[in-house]
């Protein structure tokens, strides 16, 4: 065990215990709130909740000691420690129409922005019929299913299936760059793959995760760098996917690699099995 196990475990359990409270609230929280986030998008009620929700109580832990949101431009200082990176509320455009939704949380080893291999624990929720959690740390994801706030493993050290079956890509097609289009074209020639997208980031790496495949959130011919965040985002899931025995790539190699320059910034997202990412990669390069 690390030195920073027992912190990483309560950041767990406090994410487990709070996951019901933010799934509770979604129902009286759909509208739109005056701002934006600092990626430009518009906030919901339910996204300013679930942040302050969860900077008040991953921010009290000891051994704790920076919170970052996707919703809010600069981190928060809550003492010394490890830093908590937090997209509060995946995929809220979802609550719309009633989607599936997630929270994930990177825990980094090192003052933010900092790169994937800084991560020594990362998680997220998904909020489907049942609440579920995939958590990373010491070299294994768990699953769980989430009820009145405690954790129970369905799923111990678990690996992605080696006979891949799902694939979703987000991005207009029309905007995706030539070489990832004529990729797309070969995965969905292959009769093995279903497609499975949804929209929800959270929702569609949960499926590749338990059946295998790839997800991708391309680089765009409009937006090189792509749409999801390095922090908040691609770093916790690629995290979750390399030690679940998959690959995360921007492109050219581990997303974990990518050093980063800002606390928004963006990256191009393809994690999933790792014969799939690779011959993305050399359908890219």
């Amino acid at each position: 065990m690390s030195e920073h196990s027992d912190t990483v475990e309560e950041v767990f359990e406090t994410v487990a215990r709070t996951a019901p409270e933010i799934r509770s609230a979604l129902p009286g929280r759909r509208a739109e709130t005056a701002g934006k986030n600092p990626s430009g998008e518009l906030r919901l009620a339910a996204d300013d909740y679930a942040d302050d929700l969860l900077e008040e109580r991953l921010g009290a832990i000891e051994g704790v000691g920076q919170y970052a949101s996707e919703e809010t431009k600069e981190s928060v200082d809550t003492g010394e420690g490890l830093a908590i990176a937090v997209d509060p509320l995946d995929g809220s455009s979802n609550l719309k129409p009633n989607n599936t939704m997630g929270t994930i949380v990177g825990i980094y080893n090192a003052p933010l922005p900092a790169a994937g291999h800084e991560l020594v624990g990362a998680t997220y929720v998904l909020y489907g019929p049942i609440t579920t959690m995939a958590a990373a740390a010491e070299g294994e994801v768990t699953e769980y299913v989430v009820t009145d706030g405690e954790r129970e493993a369905v799923r111990e050290d678990l690996t992605l299936p080696e006979d891949p079956a799902v694939y979703g890509f987000g991005g207009r097609v029309p905007d995706w760059t030539e070489d990832f289009a004529a990729y797309v074209e070969e995965i969905e020639s292959d009769e093995s793959l279903r497609l499975r997208y949804g929209g929800s980031m959270i929702g569609d790496v949960n499926q590749v995760l338990t059946y295998g495949g790839i997800f991708a959130y391309p680089a765009l011919e409009s937006a090189p760098e792509g749409k999801l965040r390095l922090q908040f985002e691609g770093n916790p899931v690629g995290y979750i996917v390399e030690t679940a025995g998959g690959r995360s790539s921007d492109g050219e190699g581990s997303i974990l690699e990518v050093d980063p320059e800002d606390l928004h910034e963006r990256v191009p997202v393809y994690v999933g099995s790792t014969d799939l990412i690779d011959r993305l990669e050399g359908a890219l390069n």
